[in-house]
């Protein structure tokens, strides 16, 4: 199952955790979508990007996909040109989402052939092409947009080897090399990916993970940071169903009070406790999280 698909499968269950309140966070994506077409972003303007999270948050809410809206926004971004390495993993998942059947001929393999420009010597991908080292982030989105495009990564094992080097001497990943301390996304962006490339993980990555839950519920990027966030806390769950290392009781308790804490009556979630904003993606993240703690 792709990394895509994986994710909703589990952000489909936070339906039962929201009840009646599902409705308004499915208004709360649909206002999300732009006059013109795209997920807004912070800004409130159109971003392919943002679709992304509109677009999955609605499906893991089983609601109906206004494709007329979305498709002449995702279409008008053609096979990718000018966009930068996010943008073209953002345009493969949108057309993943809208169906791979409306795909122009020969799609696939020419947004693909952009991003390869972005592998790096290590067998990873960065966001800039020609760097000699890859990244967590870059590989994780490098092995969605193979996948939402239902090609096979090319040389998998090369990306392997690149997450091989990010690892950090305190049992974790950096997203780049030599960190001497492990981040909360980059360690479960490296799980996720080890995991859909069947390769065996040290289960004591699955205990600093758990250390890194704050007292209240919630994950912190990393050690000692102030606050935990959403995108880490979903990220965390995420990795550590991949892992199958259940929390125990009682920090499932705090998790969903963290999630909770939040929650708007305006149907979205924020990042963090100290966020004004709320946008789809921290909407997905929440949906996410829900999904693992209702499991």
């Amino acid at each position: 199952m792709s990394l895509r698909l994986q994710m909703l499968q589990i952000a489909r269950v936070a339906q039962k955790a929201l009840g009646d309140s599902a409705g308004l966070v499915r208004d709360f994506l649909l206002r999300q979508i732009t006059a013109e077409g795209g997920g807004a972003d912070r800004a409130a303007r159109p971003d392919l990007y943002y679709t992304i999270f509109v677009l999955a948050g609605l499906e893991a809410l089983q609601a109906e996909i206004p494709k007329a809206r979305v498709e002449p926004f995702v279409s008008g971004f053609g096979e990718g040109e000018n966009l930068d390495f996010v943008h073209l993993g953002a345009l493969a998942r949108c057309r993943a989402a809208i169906g791979l059947e409306k795909m122009p001929r020969d799609f696939a393999e020419t947004l693909l052939a952009k991003l390869e420009k972005f592998r790096t010597g290590d067998g990873g991908y960065d966001v800039k092409p020609g760097a000699p080292n890859g990244n967590a982030y870059g590989c994780f989105v490098a092995l969605g947009a193979y996948q939402d495009l239902a090609r096979e990564i090319p040389e998998p094992l090369r990306m392997v080897q690149c997450l091989k080097f990010l690892e950090t001497p305190d049992g974790a990943w950096g997203n780049v090399r030599g960190m001497r301390q492990g981040t909360v996304p980059a360690t479960a962006a490296a799980i996720t990916l080890l995991h859909q490339l069947g390769m065996p993980i040290n289960p004591s990555a699955g205990d600093w993970l758990l250390a890194q839950i704050h007292s209240d519920g919630g994950w912190l990027a990393v050690p000692g940071a102030p606050l935990p966030d959403l995108l880490s806390t979903a990220t965390a769950l995420h990795a550590l169903a991949c892992l199958d290392r259940p929390l125990s009781d009682a920090q499932r308790e705090k998790c969903l009070d963290f999630v909770d804490t939040l929650w708007s009556a305006e149907g979205g979630f924020h990042g963090h406790w100290a966020d004004d904003a709320l946008d789809a993606e921290y909407t997905f993240y929440g949906l996410l999280a829900l999904g693992h703690l209702t499991v």
